[in-house]
């Protein structure tokens, strides 16, 4: 698969979309320009690239609607080179827009399908995250903390203790926290004890799943 001209412009639609639902951030919002969605999803499903619709990508898995991932990125307030920890790599696509933002990223996923498909569109790509790790993103990645943010991609039934250990002071936490349906929940973090904490309304999230692979 190409990315063409028509790709580009479907892109700049989709950016406008996105933009008309309260997405003011303009290097995320250039990030939904340039990043090819199309070619995270089956060549089959081209035509559902950049519709503003999660979409099924394997192993029960979704790639997030385009308006969730601005959302939560935006929420994140990446600055380059800022140490970004993400929780569910799942198709890539939320990793790329991160990457594109000059941030150096640390990714987990714990579907093991999904993680080597990932792995070998990433090399292809030449999309660089700092670490790509198979496993339980409940745990984190206490080796490589603390970061300056955390961003969950799937639901959360409650906000695990280890993440919120991870962050340094002033770093943000991104996370949907709910069973069916979830609150998208922003922590920052005040001192070594103290978090804000703000909400954001309710999204739809596959659930994040402790102590599975």
């Amino acid at each position: 698969m190409k990315d063409t001209l028509k790709h580009r412009g479907m892109r700049n639609n989709l950016a406008e979309i996105v933009a008309a639902k309260g997405v003011t951030d303009k290097k995320v919002l250039e990030a939904i320009k340039t990043i090819p969605r199309h070619l995270f999803l089956d060549s089959g499903f081209e035509d559902h690239a950049y519709q503003d619709k999660a979409f099924p990508i394997g192993a029960d898995q979704t790639i997030s609607q385009p308006y969730t991932v601005a959302f939560q990125t935006e929420l994140l307030e990446v600055k380059p080179n800022a140490k970004i920890l993400e929780i569910g790599t799942g198709s890539g696509y939320q990793t790329a827009v991160l990457l594109h933002l000059r941030a150096k990223v640390y990714t987990i996923e714990r579907q093991l399908e999904l993680f080597k498909t990932t792995r070998l569109f990433f090399n292809k790509m030449h999309y660089r995250p700092k670490k790509m790790i198979f496993g339980d993103g409940y745990k984190g990645l206490p080796e490589e903390a603390p970061f300056d943010g955390i961003i969950v991609t799937a639901g959360a039934p409650e906000v695990p203790r280890a993440l919120m250990s991870q962050l340094k002071v002033g770093g943000r936490l991104v996370i949907p926290v709910g069973v069916d349906e979830q609150i998208m929940t922003l922590f920052v973090r005040k001192s070594e004890k103290e978090f804000e904490k703000k909400e954001f309304g309710s999204f739809r999230f596959v659930p994040l799943l402790e102590d599975k692979n």
